[in-house]
């Protein structure tokens, strides 16, 4: 019983760490980010906020590099 309450609070661990490593959760942290300084403020969709993301970072270089 413990061994399994240890694995999967193993397996969440890593599932956060590598959401965080790859960015997957900037989209997470942005929607609660607008519902908490601006609520009733309509929430663009993933796809939305992907294309806002990228055509952030190809506007301004410091946010980094795209060589494709």
């Amino acid at each position: 019983m413990r061994s399994s309450v240890l694995l999967r609070r193993a397996i969440r661990s890593v599932r956060w760490y590598v959401r965080e490593l790859t960015d997957e959760s900037a989209y997470d942290r942005y929607v609660a980010h607008l519902r908490k300084t601006r609520p009733g403020t309509e929430v663009p969709s993933r796809r939305e906020f992907e294309r806002m993301r990228t055509d952030r970072q190809e506007e301004d270089p410091r946010q980094g590099f795209r060589c494709c």
